[in-house]
């Protein structure tokens, strides 16, 4: 069930924070339902749904006006302030409803041309169906319970057992003028009635203020919600803790499947260097109950739950059965250049029988139903996967639950195809050059040291999904928490046996697979040659070399796997080169590192695979902490500052500098097997 989260002392508090005004008070509050509205996945997911509030304001002339807030597009319910709630004036609204057609585009104009703010954001394309309703405050959703109810073949005469006169019923019709005109005839019809449920669509619920509003979205869910159990036998449930064995399999899976897509969308794109998709696997018990129904192939021709969520996840899966799985590369081949094929069909059919020239998408899957793996979100970037993942939780629990409880049958593909390529849902994704590095997936060994934790930020800041690892847990999770929402991060310990192995598997599991490899976890062992405890020296090699072996071994396999090319990033030392009296112990395997690094790129070259390497020297970082440059300092007579910009160029050299060496490496496409010096000048330690 929905819990009610309204909070009194919370609502008391935002009100009186928008200070006297009754307007404003009004739409604090409102924001408020907004808010919670936007913030339970049950309810709305990633941008969907909207909601509107009525109040009073005076306009420039002194005279007394109704406002319409409305959601603006492309803003989000759980976050959404006063800034993405645009006000429109409302009687200029209300003539439109005597028209007898209205253009998209005449209607987005209307609604921008009576805003208070000119420089506002766009007013939802469903303005008019809030603006043509008279109550205060209206709420729109697309709640997974009512999905399964919204696209039963029965769905009218369910709702009049649920509700009885309380919710009235409105046919599909496309967002817009014509479903707001018929919206409003419908209620005036049946103005008694609380809601509205929009078939094959979503739930309205309306009251004459912000709290009763979003109660009655509660209790109408939960209503239907305890309709479904008693018919079906079930309950609507979350994602649960995914499980380890179909994450095993997913660890295999998805760096091959990833791979296959990014081929076709490079293909596609006629650009042979763009970046390959990025996964997001959901594999818990609710999915892997849905993946053994014997429906399942049925189920994934039928469509959407709404058709809000079909430009991001398109309308049919990509489904991937054992029988497929067993076949291999090849077979997974074929099933997607089958669904490429389904896909450019459903395109000319669509557009030979739309209205204006219509460009078609890329053809490859947003998203996989994978027999014993997962459903798997497909998208540009680990933040658009993730949104097609959540959208395809909630399709698959309105799905399974209408099935069980009449059937589900959501709106058919030539209804989708309008929806899909209608110019105002495309502007929801918007058309914003990507970042460079943007569905490329980098690891980092040490991630939360200086180094390490820079080179994540600096990739990040270019649109990189980062995966870390580093062996203090609590120290991680602070450094992937600095990056932002949608990155990964492991705890292990390098130099075990199979930490390798695991962190690639994570990785993949995570993100569908890897692009980018820095190896950069290190530490010094000092002490002379000659009376070294072997015991130190050869834990300065697990670490410092054979760590940085098994890593570049296991990315190597995936990188393969993917068959796209890639790159494995070493962070060297001058020691490698420039060896320092003491330091014997940590410059011989690094020495080896920087030979294992050419002799990767020799044989990984012909797989498109790149291997360079980064050649640092004095930066502050666990390797050089503060007391370790108060004794080098003391050392050599100087003061710190001095000590630490002893190069040809007088300056300090910083993590930050490292990491724009590996970056800079990482976007020279035709360089491998070099090591690029970052040590502010020391002739030494130059390289031939």
């Amino acid at each position: 069930m929905v819990d009610n989260l309204w909070d009194a002392a919370e609502a008391t508090r935002r009100a009186d924070a928008a200070g006297d005004d009754p307007a404003d008070r009004a739409l604090a509050l409102h924001l408020y339902g907004s808010q919670l509205i936007g913030g339970n996945p049950a309810l709305v997911q990633h941008g969907g749904g909207n909601t509107s509030c009525k109040v009073t304001r005076v306009d420039v002339f002194g005279v007394a006006r109704t406002v319409l807030h409305v959601k603006g597009s492309g803003h989000d319910l759980a976050s959404i302030g006063a800034g993405g709630m645009p006000g429109v004036w409302l009687d200029n609204l209300l003539k439109l409803r005597d028209l007898k057609k209205l253009s998209d585009e005449d209607m987005v104009n209307a609604s921008r041309a009576n805003m208070l703010d000119s420089s506002g954001p766009t007013p939802s394309v469903e303005t008019l169906l809030h603006a043509f309703l008279p109550h205060a405050a209206v709420n729109h959703t697309h709640a997974t319970a009512m999905l399964a109810l919204a696209n039963l073949p029965n769905a009218a005469n369910v709702a009049a057992d649920i509700f009885g006169n309380r919710i009235a019923v409105v046919p599909f019709a496309m967002p817009g003028f014509s479903l707001a005109k018929t919206a409003a005839e419908i209620y005036e019809t049946n103005p008694q009635v609380e809601g509205l449920l929009l078939l094959q669509h979503g739930h309205f619920a309306f009251a004459p203020e912000a709290k009763a509003a979003y109660d009655l979205i509660i209790t109408h869910t939960n209503m239907v919600e305890d309709w479904l159990a008693k018919t079906s036998g079930k309950k609507l449930r979350p994602a649960k803790t995914p499980r380890p064995e179909m994450q095993a399999k997913a660890a295999d899976i998805l760096p091959l499947l990833r791979g296959i897509i990014g081929n076709r969308h490079a293909a596609f794109a006629g650009n042979p260097d763009a970046p390959m998709p990025v996964m997001d696997l959901r594999c818990g018990d609710n999915v892997a109950e849905f993946l053994a129904r014997p429906d399942l192939d049925d189920l994934a021709t039928r469509g959407v739950a709404t058709p809000d969520h079909v430009i991001r996840t398109k309308r049919t899966p990509l489904v991937l059965g054992t029988n497929v799985l067993a076949g291999g590369r090849d077979a997974i081949s074929r099933a997607v250049d089958d669904f490429i094929g389904d896909y450019t069909a459903y395109f000319a059919q669509g557009a030979a029988m739309s209205t204006g020239a219509k460009t078609m998408l890329d053809p490859a899957p947003n998203l996989a139903w994978i027999e014993g793996v997962g459903v798997v979100g497909i998208g540009a970037s680990a933040k658009t996967a993730a949104v097609a993942g959540d959208l395809a939780e909630q399709n698959i629990a309105a799905m399974s639950n209408g099935q069980d409880c009449g059937g589900f049958h959501p709106v058919e593909a030539r209804l989708l195809f309008e929806m899909e390529y209608w110019s105002l849902e495309q502007a929801k994704l918007g058309r914003s050059i990507p970042p460079e590095f943007s569905g490329r997936v980098v690891m980092i060994t040490g991630g939360a040291g200086a180094i390490g934790l820079a080179t994540a930020q600096a990739f990040a800041a270019l649109g990189a999904d980062i995966f870390l690892i580093d062996r203090d847990g609590s120290a991680l999770e602070t450094a992937r928490a600095s990056l932002g929402p949608h990155h990964g991060a492991l705890a292990l310990d390098i130099t075990e046996p199979d930490a390798a192995t695991r962190a690639t598997a994570a990785c993949a599991t995570r993100f569908g697979g890897l692009d980018i490899l820095v190896s950069n976890a290190g530490a010094a062992w000092t002490g002379e040659m000659a009376t070294l405890d072997d015991a130190a020296l050869r834990q300065s090699f697990e670490l410092n070399f054979f760590a940085h072996q098994s890593f570049a071994k296991s990315a190597a396999s995936i990188l393969e796997s993917q068959g796209r090319g890639g790159q494995i990033l070493f962070n060297i030392s001058k020691q490698a080169v420039n060896p320092g009296r003491g330091f014997g112990a940590y410059g011989i395997p690094k020495a080896a590192t920087m030979f294992l690094l050419r002799q990767l790129a020799l044989e990984l070259g012909p797989k498109g695979v790149r291997v360079n390497g980064v050649n640092a020297d004095r930066i502050r970082s666990g390797l050089l902490d503060a007391d370790f440059v108060t004794q080098r300092a003391k050392a050599r007579g100087v003061d710190e500052s001095t000590y630490m910009a002893g190069n040809l160029l007088g300056r300090e050299v910083e993590a930050r500098h490292v990491a724009d060496a590996f970056v800079t490496l990482a976007r020279s496409q035709r360089t491998t097997a070099h090591v690029m010096t970052v040590d502010g000048g020391n002739i030494e330690a130059a390289l031939r």
